[in-house]
C-alpha cells in the first residue's frame, strides 16, 4: 500500500444551475397550465374498451353463476363467484386493450405513422441521467460512454450531457465507480461530456436522486432523459424524443416502450420473446387508450424539466413503511401529478431503438417484484388524491390489481377445494331453519364449466395470438423470429413454460402482498443482472415453501377425488416443480438457440449500440482490474485519491456521525490500515471515506507503513 500526497483534481460536475422543485400537496389542485386539447377518437376508444371489458366480465360472471347456481348458492359458492368476478374484470380489461392494440397496429400497416426526420438537429439542451445504486460500475459507465460516442458520431453531442448519479452505499463499488470515471474521462473527454456525482445519503432512493439533480442542475437543461442501470437508447431515438418536446410545448413526458435484450438464460429469453412478440400489442393498446394521460415507467423516457420540477415533487406519506414514508413506485405518481398540472403524458410504442435488460431468473424477478408490489400497493393511498385525471387513477388501480390478482387467484383455488370438500364430506341439511322442499347442497353444471374454461382461456391467450399475427405480417420481424414455424414454436414453448411458472409467481406475489399487509418493508437492494449466477442452494431456499404448498394442495385434492386433483393439476404441478423449474430456467439453453426457438430479431442481429456498450464494458473492466476493497484501491492510486478527496464536501459543522466516530477509533487502535479496515463495517468504511478528514487520517496512518516498506 502506497502513501501519497493529496492533489487537486478537476471537478466532475458542471456549474450548478438551481431550479426550485416544491413538494406537491395531494389534497390541493395546483393551477393548471391550461386545458389540453380533447380527442374524440381517444374518448371513443376509452368508451369501447370499458364497454367491451364490462361486457366480457359480465357475460363470464353470469356463466360462472350458471355453473355454480344449479341449486341455491352456498356461502363457498358465493365466495368463488365474487373472486371470479373480480379477477375476470381485470383480465377482460387487458383483453380489451389487446384488441385495441391489435387493430391499431394492423391499421398502421396500411397507413404508417410519420415521425420527424432525425436529421434535424435538436436545439434543446438535454441531460441524460443514469441513476445507479450499488451496480456494476463497468456496466454503468459503458452505457454512458457508448451513448456519448454514438451521439458524437451522429454529430449531435453538443446538445447532450450525461450524468452518472450515484446513490451507492457499498464503499468498494463507490471507489470502483470513481476509478471507472477516471478511466473513461481522459481518453474520451474531447468527444463527450460525462459527469459523475455521488450523494452521501440516498434519501428517497431513486426519486430523491433525480430530484436532487433537478434542484442543483435542472435550470441549465430544459429536458432530461432518464435511464436505468441497464438501459440503452440509440441517438436516433434520443433526437426524435427531443424534437418531439421542441415541437409540442404541451408535452411534459414521452415514454418509450423498451425492448428486452441482452440476456441468455432461458427465463430471460422467455421474457425477451414475450416482450418482442406480445408486447407491442399490449403497449399500443395502452398508449391509444391513455392518450395524453399516459404513464411513466421510471426510465427510457424524456421529461420536460420545468414541468417535472413544478408539478412532480413527491411528498412523504404519513405513517411508517410499507404504506408510509417515501413513495416507492415514484414513476406512476410523478406522471399522475404532471398530468394533474396540465401537461401531456404520452406513451409511444413506435419509437424504436429503446432497450433494457430483463432479470435473469425467477428469483431475481421475485426480488424486484417484491419492491414493485409494495410500491403499487402504496398507491392505494394515492388513487384518491385530489384532481387526478381518471386515467391516471386507472393506472394506479391496474397496478394495484396486478399484485392483488395473485392472492385472489389463490383464494379462488382454495375456494374450489373447499367446495369439493363440502360436496364430498358435508351431508345435506334436510332440516334447515328456513323451510325448503329440497336440501341445499353444492352442485355444479359440468358442461357449462367446460365452456366457461374455454372462454376464459380464449380471453387469456388471444392477446398472444394477436401479437404473433402482428409479428408475422411484418417482414423484418418475421424473418428476425426465424420464420412462421419457429415463431409459432416459440409462442407455444413460452406459453407452456409460463403456465408452469404462473402458480409459482402466484405464490411469490401472494406472499409479498401478505408480508406488506403485515407491515414488512421491502427495503431497496441492488439487482443481480448477470446470467447463471443464482446458486442452487438459494433457489431451494426461496422455493421450498412453494413445493410444500403444491404437495399439500395435491394431497388434499386427491383425498377429495381424482377429478378435483385433475382440475387443480396445473397449479399443483407448477408448485411441486418450483425448485427445478426455477433452476433450469435460470441457466442457458444453447440448444434452443441453435434450433431458433425464442430468438428475437435483436438476438439475431444485435443493435450496434448494444455491441458498442459491451465492448466498452470489457475495456473498463480491464482498466479496473480485479475487484478490490475500497481503501486498497484508493491508497494505491494517487490520481484516484486526489479525485476522491476533491469530490468530497469541504470540512464544516456536520454534527456527530456515530459510524465515523467508530471508524476513527478503529483506525487509531489498529496497527495497520489493513487491520483497521478489516474491523470496519460497511457503514463505518463509507463514513470514513466520505470525509476529507478521514482520508487525511488514512494517508497519515499509511505513511509510516510505506516508509518502513
Amino acid at each position: 500500500m502506497t502513501a501519497h500526497p493529496l492533489s487537486p483534481f478537476d471537478p466532475a460536475l458542471p456549474p450548478e444551475a438551481p431550479l426550485a422543485m416544491p413538494v406537491q400537496d395531494l389534497e390541493t389542485v395546483p393551477p393548471a397550465r391550461g386545458p389540453l386539447p380533447r380527442s374524440r377518437s381517444v374518448t371513443a376508444i376509452r368508451v369501447f374498451a370499458v364497454v367491451l371489458a364490462a361486457a366480457i366480465a359480465g357475460l363470464l360472471t353470469v356463466e360462472m353463476h350458471g355453473v355454480l347456481g344449479v341449486a341455491r348458492l352456498t356461502v363457498v359458492e358465493m365466495a368463488m363467484l365474487a373472486l371470479f368476478a373480480t379477477t375476470i374484470g381485470w383480465i377482460a380489461f387487458a383483453f380489451a386493450l389487446a384488441c385495441i392494440g391489435f387493430a391499431t397496429l394492423l391499421w398502421r400497416r396500411v397507413r404508417p405513422r410519420r415521425y420527424l426526420a432525425p436529421r434535424a438537429r435538436p436545439q434543446t439542451r438535454t441531460a441524460i441521467l443514469l441513476p445507479t445504486y450499488n451496480e456494476d460500475p463497468a456496466r454503468v459507465f459503458a452505457t454512458a460512454v457508448a451513448t456519448a460516442e454514438a451521439l458524437a458520431d451522429a454529430d449531435v453531442h453538443e446538445a447532450y450531457d450525461l450524468f452518472v448519479l450515484s446513490d451507492t452505499t457499498d464503499p468498494d463499488v463507490w471507489l470502483a465507480e470513481e476509478a471507472a470515471f477516471l478511466a473513461i474521462r481522459a481518453p474520451r473527454r474531447p468527444r463527450a461530456r460525462i459527469f459523475y456525482r455521488r450523494r452521501p445519503k440516498n434519501v428517497e432512493r431513486k426519486a430523491g436522486n433525480v430530484a436532487e439533480w433537478v434542484r442543483r442542475f435542472g435550470g441549465a437543461y430544459p429536458a432530461f432523459v432518464i435511464f436505468d442501470a441497464d438501459s440503452v437508447m440509440t441517438p436516433r431515438t434520443l433526437v426524435r424524443m427531443t424534437l418531439a418536446l421542441e415541437r409540442r410545448p404541451e408535452l411534459g413526458l414521452l415514454q418509450t416502450v423498451p425492448l428486452l435484450v441482452g440476456r441468455s438464460s432461458l427465463f430471460a429469453r422467455l421474457q425477451q420473446y414475450a416482450a418482442r412478440v406480445y408486447g407491442p400489442v399490449m403497449a399500443t393498446g395502452l398508449a391509444v387508450f391513455s392518450g395524453n394521460a399516459g404513464n411513466y415507467w421510471g426510465h427510457n423516457a424524456i421529461i420536460r424539466t420545468r414541468a417535472f420540477a413544478e408539478s412532480a415533487g413527491l411528498p412523504h406519506l404519513p405513517g411508517r413503511a410499507p404504506f408510509g414514508g417515501p413513495v416507492m413506485s415514484h414513476d406512476f405518481v410523478e406522471a399522475a401529478l404532471m398530468r394533474r398540472a396540465g401537461w401531456a403524458i404520452e406513451i409511444d410504442p413506435g419509437l424504436s431503438g429503446s432497450y433494457e435488460e430483463s432479470p435473469p431468473s425467477l428469483v431475481d424477478l421475485a426480488e424486484r417484484d417484491r419492491r414493485w408490489c409494495q410500491g403499487n400497493l402504496q398507491h392505494a393511498r394515492l388513487v384518491v388524491a385530489t384532481g387526478l385525471h381518471p386515467v391516471s387513477r386507472l393506472h394506479f388501480a391496474t397496478g394495484i390489481m396486478s399484485y392483488l390478482a395473485a392472492p385472489l387467484w389463490l383464494a379462488f383455488l382454495v375456494s374450489g377445494l373447499l367446495l369439493a370438500l363440502q360436496a364430498h364430506f358435508v351431508r345435506p341439511d334436510y332440516f334447515a331453519a328456513d323451510f325448503t322442499l329440497f336440501p341445499t347442497w353444492p352442485v355444479i353444471d359440468s358442461e357449462r364449466a367446460l365452456g366457461l374454461f374455454a372462454a376464459t382461456m380464449a380471453v387469456l391467450l388471444l392477446p398472444k395470438l394477436f401479437g404473433l399475427v402482428v409479428a408475422l405480417v411484418s417482414g423484418p420481424v418475421r424473418r428476425g423470429l426465424g420464420g412462421p414455424l419457429r415463431a409459432t414454436g416459440g409462442m407455444l414453448l413460452e406459453t407452456l413454460v409460463s403456465a408452469l411458472l404462473a402458480p409459482v409467481m402466484m405464490a411469490l406475489q401472494s406472499a409479498a402482498v401478505f408480508q406488506i399487509l403485515a407491515g414488512r418493508d421491502a427495503g431497496w437492494k441492488a439487482q443481480r443482472r448477470d446470467d447463471g449466477s443464482v446458486p442452487w442452494a438459494e433457489i431451494a431456499r426461496r422455493h421450498r415453501w412453494h413445493t410444500a404448498l403444491g404437495a399439500a394442495l395435491g394431497v388434499a385434492a386427491f383425498a377429495v377425488s381424482p377429478a378435483v386433483f385433475v382440475w387443480m393439476s396445473p397449479a399443483i404441478v407448477g408448485l411441486c416443480l418450483a425448485i427445478p423449474l426455477s433452476a433450469l430456467t435460470a441457466t442457458r439453453w444453447p440448444r434452443l438457440a441453435r434450433l431458433g426457438l425464442l430468438r428475437t430479431p435483436e438476438e439475431r442481429a444485435p443493435p450496434p449500440m448494444l455491441t458498442r456498450a459491451r465492448a466498452v464494458r470489457d475495456e473498463i473492466e480491464a482498466a479496473l482490474g480485479a475487484p478490490r476493497d475500497a481503501v486498497a484501491r484508493l491508497m494505491d492510486s494517487p490520481a484516484l485519491a486526489g479525485f476522491h478527496h476533491a469530490s468530497l464536501p469541504a470540512p464544516g459543522a456536520r454534527g456527530i456521525d456515530p459510524a465515523y466516530v467508530v471508524a476513527l477509533a478503529r483506525l487509531d487502535a489498529a496497527e495497520t490500515v489493513e487491520e483497521a479496515v478489516a474491523e470496519m463495517s460497511r457503514a463505518e468504511c463509507v463514513a470514513l471515506l466520505g470525509r476529507r478528514e478521514g482520508i487525511e487520517r488514512l494517508v497519515a496512518k499509511a505513511r509510516p507503513q510505506a516508509e518502513a516498506a
